[in-house]
């Protein structure tokens, strides 16, 4: 007799509007914090290679700004990518943003940074997209909503980023952006190890099965991972280790298939 079949998980939707209006409020704190800091500070070392804290900087109006200049170009007549080929696709253009972003800290003053994003922000992200809407990526052709998604991402792990290497700063994420940036990156696990045998918990924003083995349908989980949102997203890029996020008890597993450590990171 043969197994029963997994059943298709349906992708998760996102809210289009209020990702667009997070990014927005996230990128003006991001801006507002960045413009307050000394030279000094801003030639800190971050824990990104040999990323200064300016470099780090320059990286916001980079991630941020491909929404304005991919929306000023006519729209892809239809998307090619999913979501979830985002996280794979990451790692091989890592090194070309790190020179990308070595060039653009090294050219013009991070206030002309921030205030040609702003302005591209303000034109060509207001009110009102198709969520649907065709962007080319430098990975592919996305829909807008996806890439929002990936923005979340950037934004939620890089204020993180900025805050270890500024310290004192502290400087908050949108609660949306850290929902939709652990969801996701929930989903890719799930996705990058499909079955049932293992719950991931990431309160209060996700639970996902993933690893194979038996499926659990009922009652208590034998395997069972938790984490908080912000640890899960350490995790998830690489920014902690699996080991260290046990040794500093960030992490509860139980179950003989609750350790996640050959999954980790799910992306660059």
């Amino acid at each position: 007799m043969a197994p029963p079949k997994t059943p298709k998980k349906r992708a998760r939707s996102y809210d289009h509007e209020k990702l667009r209006v997070a990014v927005l409020a996230q990128f003006a704190a991001v801006r507002a914090a960045v413009e307050a800091l000394t030279p000094e500070q801003l030639a800190a070392p971050t824990r990104l290679g040999d990323w200064t804290v300016k470099d780090l900087a320059a990286h916001f109006t980079m991630a941020v700004g491909m929404l304005p200049r991919c929306l000023a170009e006519p729209a892809p007549a239809r998307t090619d990518l999913s979501l979830m080929d985002y996280p794979a696709l990451s790692a091989p253009h890592a090194p070309a943003v790190a020179v990308g972003v070595k060039e653009l800290a090294a050219g013009a003053p991070l206030s002309e940074l921030y205030e040609r994003t702003t302005a591209g922000l303000d034109t060509y992200l207001p009110a009102g997209l198709d969520g649907g809407r065709p962007v080319a990526h430098r990975f592919g052709v996305l829909s807008l909503t996806d890439v929002l998604v990936t923005r979340a991402v950037e934004l939620a792990v890089h204020t993180d980023d900025l805050n270890d290497a500024v310290p004192g700063l502290d400087l908050p994420v949108e609660r949306q952006l850290t929902a939709a940036a652990t969801r996701f990156l929930a989903d890719a696990l799930a996705a990058k190890a499909p079955g049932g045998s293992t719950e991931v918990r990431i309160p209060p924003f996700a639970v996902v099965q993933c690893v194979e083995g038996p499926r659990h349908t009922r009652g208590t989980p034998p395997n069972v991972v938790e984490t908080d949102p912000l640890t899960w997203l350490r995790l998830a890029t690489g920014r902690t280790t699996w080991k260290a996020a046990l040794d500093d008890a960030l992490i509860s597993a139980s179950g003989e298939r609750a350790d996640l450590e050959a999954l980790l990171p799910i992306m660059a």
